[in-house]
């Protein structure tokens, strides 16, 4: 039986942490080390907006001994990613480049939606643990340095994901800042938040349901799961419980509470302001137990590893979770289910008939579904520029799991199926898109222009439309004695992109002619 061991390092705001582990062919994902240091990067780059010389120096220090352990380990493989306060730094690129020459390691930015879909992973990656409980009406709070996220589930399905600026370093800086009094940090740290949260209990929650809220954090959860002595995936505390455990950091010396958790005495604040943003949320929801699972980023790194090298079979399905989020993007923005769900199937037909074709794989596909999703969600704001309202909406709103660039290929799908299509020159690049990405954009349009003129009339007369490639031709026939005379028109209109980019002409043929 092969042992695979594979090194997980995330780049945090508060901490540089590794985890490995071994992977066998049982199945499991199995850590046999953790390691983690103190380097605090989101002052730098949350107050002054970059990471100073100083801490650059320490990071690069503690990733050479990072690469030791590895060595020791004999790590087959590794993935390094850094979070917000590499990300939000102006000096990033600089950054990572000093990094990889001094110390042969190549850390990637994760975009925010890239890094939350990770922190999910982890959750996931606790098995029949999660299963239960993501099953209910559930909520996960992912609290990072600079930013806090909150996804809501419901019967396994991903609901809505909002980011918010509330992060605890963040929060902390400006405590700081302002000076604020101790007696007066969780009133300064209520008002802050609730600022936001408000808004978003009207947006999001309104007469929503929520029992069970799942935390990942790096300040109180540990805390909390070091006092109740269990297992980590089994701390699932009833909201009484947790209050009592915020109860014991309000009135404990900082100094004292250092000494009997064996932690920092500057981290003891972080947790405070962490659990006060737990609070506020159990609260806002009227939620029944919180859960908290013990995980961290590099759970979620080790996860999507072993998925993508087929070490582990995971039970979840994360690409419906994306697509239920553009479901309900294109919902908020008045859009036609029906109509999405058409497209998205006329769409996909035509994509599957020419895979000998393309050149494209299943992550390009995606794009495709949720384009055909997201088409028209620009009407909201203009009837009469709808691709460029359209684009703006879908760059404007985070899809969970889609890096920048990714979001980019999709929203300019979107954009160019409604407006003019611009041909990339050589000399500059389309949208921020390189030669590769651009060329995905002209593939998914032409495909979804298409898909689009058959359902001109939106009543989705061409339900089953059956697409086969047949020599220099694709032949769509629709099985439907409607009359189709709106969709040929416009189906012919829109093959002239089409047969440019593919050189494949397409062909309409009605079977049953009314």
């Amino acid at each position: 039986m092969s042992v695979k061991t594979f090194a997980a390092i995330a780049v945090g705001s508060y901490e540089l942490s590794m985890k490995i582990f071994e992977f066998s062919g049982k199945n499991r994902m199995h850590q046999i080390d953790m390691l983690g240091r103190r380097i605090d990067l989101g002052s730098d780059t949350y107050a002054y907006g970059k990471i100073s010389a100083e801490k650059v120096d320490e990071l690069c220090r503690t990733l050479k001994e990072f690469t030791e352990i590895m060595k020791a380990y004999k790590v087959d493989e590794y993935k390094a990613y850094g979070t917000s306060a590499i990300r939000e730094t102006e000096n990033a690129a600089i950054v990572l480049d000093q990094i990889a020459q001094r110390t042969g390691i190549r850390i990637e930015s994760l975009s925010n939606s890239e890094q939350h879909f990770l922190d999910y992973k982890s959750v996931a990656s606790k098995g029949e643990d999660y299963r239960k409980i993501i099953e209910d009406k559930t909520a996960i709070l992912e609290i990072g340095g600079g930013s806090i996220q909150i996804s809501l589930f419901d019967n396994d399905t991903l609901v809505s994901t909002q980011n918010l600026l509330l992060g605890v370093l963040r929060i902390q800086e400006y405590l700081n800042r302002f000076r604020v009094k101790r007696s007066n940090r969780e009133n300064f740290i209520t008002e802050m938040a609730m600022a936001q949260l408000d808004n978003y209990k009207k947006l999001y929650l309104k007469d929503r349901e929520i029992r069970n809220l799942i935390v990942i954090d790096d300040y109180f959860s540990p805390w909390v799961i070091k006092k109740a002595g269990g297992e980590q995936n089994r701390v699932v505390v009833a909201r009484e419980i947790f209050y009592k455990a915020l109860e014991q950091l309000r009135g404990e010396n900082p100094a004292r509470l250092s000494v009997a958790l064996d932690i920092p005495e500057e981290k003891v604040p972080l947790m405070f302001v962490s659990g006060v943003l737990i609070g506020l949320l159990a609260e806002l929801m009227d939620v029944k137990q919180i859960w908290m699972p013990g995980v961290t980023l590099c759970d979620g790194i080790a996860y999507e590893y072993a998925e993508k090298q087929k070490l582990l079979r995971g039970e979840h399905d994360f690409e419906r979770d994306i697509v239920a989020c553009a479901m309900n993007m294109n919902k908020r923005y008045m859009g036609s289910r029906k109509r999405a769900e058409a497209l998205e199937n006329i769409s996909v037909t035509i994509f599957n008939s020419l895979k000998k074709i393309h050149g494209l794989g299943s992550r390009e596909l995606l794009y495709l579904r949720l384009a055909s999703i997201l088409q028209e969600c620009g009407k909201f704001i203009s009837m009469m520029n709808i691709g460029e309202s359209s684009y703006q909406i879908v760059m404007a709103t985070e899809m969970i799991g889609l890096s920048h660039q990714e979001r980019e290929i999709v929203a300019n799908v979107v954009r160019f199926n409604h407006s003019k299509f611009i041909y990339y020159s050589g000399r500059n690049d389309v949208c921020g898109l390189d030669r590769e990405a651009y060329l995905t954009v002209a593939k998914l349009t032409a495909i979804l222009r298409l898909a689009n003129g058959l359902d001109r009339s939106h009543k989705q007369k061409l339900k089953g439309l059956k697409a086969s490639l047949k020599e220099s031709q694709l032949i769509l026939s629709a099985d439907t004695t409607e009359d189709i005379t709106l969709e040929k028109g416009f189906f012919e209109e829109r093959s002239e992109f089409f047969q440019e980019v593919f050189s494949i002409e397409p062909v309409l043929k009605q079977k049953k002619e009314i």
